[in-house]
């Protein structure tokens, strides 16, 4: 993962500095402080996906191109086999695999995502410009948007704006697995 995370971190800088965007202005657009978002672009932490997503979004590229270093190329349809997307361990409990990655510009980034579940109760939070959708494939959720508290089941979905704060939490000591598309 280690590896990963500094080959993002590396491309994110690059990308910065080929649209010639001083890092204070790529903090602005991400809200975070310039201290935080150096710390993404020198692989010292790991980059969450809002945040790539709200860079890729706001200077016009493909998050595709950051998470795997080759731009989209098909533009009539991308097919994911089960299993076979994109895959990107973002934090140590959860694991995003991008199941439209081949597709360019395409207007939503559908994720299969599953939650391991931790001993930890502390939920990490994120917001970024756009929307999202959730549907629970298996296991149980907690998701937070804003101050609201929601417990998915399989079956259930979720629509939120994702500028609010959110973030999610496996349940029951189990694994928990949903479709996430986030516009």
């Amino acid at each position: 993962m280690e590896r990963q995370i500094i080959e993002i971190a590396d491309r994110l800088r690059g990308m910065r500095e080929s649209l010639e965007v001083a890092p204070e202005n790529a903090a602005l657009v991400c809200e975070i402080p310039v201290a935080d978002y150096l710390k993404y672009e020198s692989g010292e932490i790991d980059i969450p996906v809002s945040i790539l997503h709200r860079m890729a979004r706001h200077f016009g590229f493909d998050i595709t191109t950051l998470l795997t270093g080759e731009e989209p190329h098909v533009h009539t349809y991308s097919l994911t086999r089960k299993g076979k997307g994109v895959t990107v361990q973002r934090r140590q409990s959860y694991n995003y695999e991008s199941l439209a990655a081949n597709f360019a510009n395409r207007k939503a980034d559908p994720f299969f995502v599953i939650v391991e579940p931790k001993e930890d109760p502390e939920i990490t939070f994120n917001a970024h410009p756009g929307q999202e959708f959730h549907f629970m494939l298996e296991g149980q959720m907690k998701v937070c948007v804003g101050e609201n508290e929601l417990i998915l089941n399989p079956g259930d979905s979720l629509y939120f704006d994702s500028a609010l704060p959110h973030g999610m939490q496996a349940m029951n000591g189990r694994v928990a697995r949903f479709l996430a598309v986030v516009l």
